[in-house]
């Protein structure tokens, strides 16, 4: 919170309001002295800002329903099925073999999210995170359509269970459990895929117990969130809310109340000059107070609460325009925009974040770009050491595993690269279909004049037709002597 200036006197004669207790730092808005739960009520909010996270809000839900059934070459545009090891990103499949890539993935996704809240603070909580999303744009809705706005909700909670009551509140919660079901079917094509979850819903539940928990399982999970535990999603659980203390700065754009502008703050009177009485221009109708989702008030400062939703702006700028003064006391600012009135400015270390994240980024492209069609492993046979052929050769078994990490089916050979031989596959050749993991067991066989000793280093390329897309190295235990 920024300081209030020190030549505000503070009377309530006048319209002034006593100084601020600020207890609110010592814990979150909607926990009370006791520990005990505060049931946030806050009204339904309109205006521009709110108009245009509805429109994306809508836009976001509509693309999560119908992500899991877009195909990019014959693949879903994303499925993490952690069952079967198996990431589909932007219809391009990744498998553990992939390590690398995932870990420069993860560490370029939190060097974004550190440049990003470094910048514009939690703009993403409030704009396109599915708990906001969901919360404000969807179930809140349907809240205020059934039992009506904070008051109503209010006044139905407090009073007692009649008829009406009973309706409203089980026509809500079938609804809420309706709608979670529906998302928590669609997390679920996340993990598995579309046809795996049309498979657990048209086959015998027997045949698809596991599934069918899951299932459940996410339904609950997503009714009791998006029914019960609300913002305490945003403020007990979510730890992107704890980096602000971390990342945020006095240059981060925040939804942030000019404090300069504002103070004191005063009720609002006809006829009355505002600058002459002491004021500022907020007019302590609390406005920003009772729309907002997670029960704060923004004229605090910054606090971990703050999901960035703009229905404070919204209610402010109403408020303004209402008594006719500008527009703006609540807005996207920076505390240096606001108290140095300093421009917004790419400084040092969003410089420096951007550099490791262009580094990391590079280095990324660069090993989607040369990974390889197919990757294979190749051990030997756990307890067998050689075999003696009749002609003098030696020959080693080995098991060999083979990702296809293409969209389309390869035929594959295995050919010496390092040495003359033979690789003899067991069983029929070896063709993997788009995205499918094979295994097969094979020799390699080899004249003694090409042993270095009882263990000589072997290269295995891989090739589809004439074109090599991958090596294998392995070794090759000989008799002693050799």
């Amino acid at each position: 919170m920024a300081p209030q200036p020190a030549h505000i006197k503070r009377d309530a004669s006048a319209g002034l309001r006593p100084p601020v207790d600020e207890g609110f730092r010592d814990s979150i808005s909607t926990v009370d002295k006791q520990g005990k739960r505060v049931w946030v009520y806050p009204k339904k909010p309109s205006g521009k800002f709110t108009r245009w996270r509805q429109w994306l809000g809508y836009s976001l839900v509509v693309f999560l329903f119908v992500g899991p059934f877009i195909r990019i070459g014959g693949e879903p545009l994303l499925m993490i099925n952690l069952v079967e090891r198996r990431f589909v990103f932007f219809g391009q499949s990744f498998w553990p073999q992939d390590f690398l890539i995932f870990v420069l993935g993860f560490l370029a996704f939190i060097v974004f999210v550190a440049l990003f809240t470094v910048a514009f603070g939690r703009l993403f909580c409030g704009w396109v995170c599915p708990q906001t999303v969901f919360m404000e744009h969807v179930f809140r809705r349907i809240e205020y359509f059934i039992e009506g706005d904070w008051k109503q909700q209010q006044a139905l909670n407090k009073g007692p269970w009649t008829g009406g009551k009973v309706l409203k509140k089980t026509t809500k919660h079938a609804v809420f459990f309706a709608i979670a079901f529906l998302i928590g079917n669609t997390f679920l094509a996340y993990l598995i895929g579309t046809d795996e979850l049309f498979r657990i819903i048209s086959e015998p539940a027997a045949q698809h117990l596991g599934g069918l928990t899951a299932m459940v399982v996410f339904s609950g999970a997503f009714y009791g969130n998006f029914a019960f535990f609300r913002e305490q999603a945003c403020t007990t659980v979510c730890p992107y809310g704890r980096l602000q203390g971390v990342l945020l700065d006095r240059k981060s754009i925040v939804i942030a109340y000019d404090h300069v502008r504002g103070e004191a703050r005063g009720l609002f009177r006809k006829a009355e000059i505002r600058s002459e009485a002491g004021k500022g221009d907020c007019i302590d109708c609390r406005a920003c107070v009772h729309v907002c989702p997670t029960g704060i008030d923004i004229r605090n400062g910054t606090q971990l609460e703050c999901v960035n939703c703009t229905a404070c702006i919204d209610a402010c700028d109403h408020m303004m325009t209402s008594v006719g003064l500008p527009t703006g006391l609540i807005r996207y600012a920076s505390e240096e925009q606001v108290a140095d009135k300093k421009p917004f400015t790419f400084n040092l270390r969003l410089k420096a974040y951007s550099a490791v994240l262009l580094a990391i980024t590079g280095v990324l492209v660069a090993l989607i770009a040369m990974r390889s069609d197919v990757d294979g492993t190749l051990l030997r046979t756990p307890g067998m050491l050689f075999q003696k052929r009749p002609d003098g050769r030696v020959s080693n078994l080995y098991a060999l595993k083979a990702v296809n990490k293409t969209q389309r089916t390869l035929p594959l050979r295995l050919e010496l690269m390092n040495l003359e031989g033979e690789v003899q596959l067991v069983g029929k050749p070896l063709e993997l279909a788009p995205g499918q993991m094979a295994q097969t067991e094979l020799f390699i066989i080899l004249a003694k004049d090409q042993l270095e000793g009882m263990k000589t280093k072997v290269v295995v390329g891989v090739y589809s037709g004439e074109k090599l897309v991958d090596e294998i190295k392995t070794s090759f235990l000989g008799p002693m002597g050799q």
